[in-house]
């Protein structure tokens, strides 16, 4: 248990500082950012609480928000999927359930699992944050343009991580 929650310390911090330091300088023309840090969220377990996947979710999208200079656009987006991340893992589970000690990975529980997972909550946040961000309807196509693409970036990045860190 103590194990898992260094585990996850550390990578809140590390994604916190790849997201700001690296990724946000990442501008190919004006419409793709990746938001890697969305993985933080989608990689928590199973059992985590409803209140403190919440408060994780403002405090995270806070971090970004104050090193991005955007007025708490990520914590809104953030919050935003880790609240509809309960109920997509009640519609995704499998029959049986999901097995004790096991997280939300590729290696548990398969790369079509894990896609359709990650894509719904990778949907959930992007939409809300470029809709945010706009805050109208009048660049409706133009936003989902952006975040069509951001996704297509982010998923892709997830994906490649989740393999990078997939241990046989």
């Amino acid at each position: 248990m103590i194990e898992l929650i260094q585990r996850h310390t550390i990578s809140f911090f590390v994604l916190v500082l790849l997201q700001v330091l690296v990724l946000n300088n990442i501008q190919l023309s004006g419409y793709i950012n990746p938001y890697l840090y969305v993985m933080f969220i989608i990689l928590l377990p199973f059992e985590t609480r409803g209140w403190f996947l919440l408060v994780t979710a403002l405090v995270l999208g806070f971090c970004i928000d104050v090193f991005s200079n955007t007025i708490g656009i990520h914590s809104a987006a953030t919050v935003a999927m880790a609240f509809v991340r309960p109920a997509v893992l009640n519609v995704m589970a499998p029959r049986d359930g999901y097995d004790k000690n096991t997280q939300p990975h590729i290696k548990f529980y398969g790369f079509t699992w894990f896609l359709k997972y990650a894509l719904v909550l990778v949907i959930v946040h992007h939409l809300f944050l470029f809709y945010m961000e706009v805050f109208s309807f009048k660049y409706f196509f133009t936003t989902f343009f952006r975040a069509l693409s951001n996704i297509c970036v982010t998923m892709t990045l997830v994906v490649v991580c989740q393999y990078i860190t997939y241990k046989r």
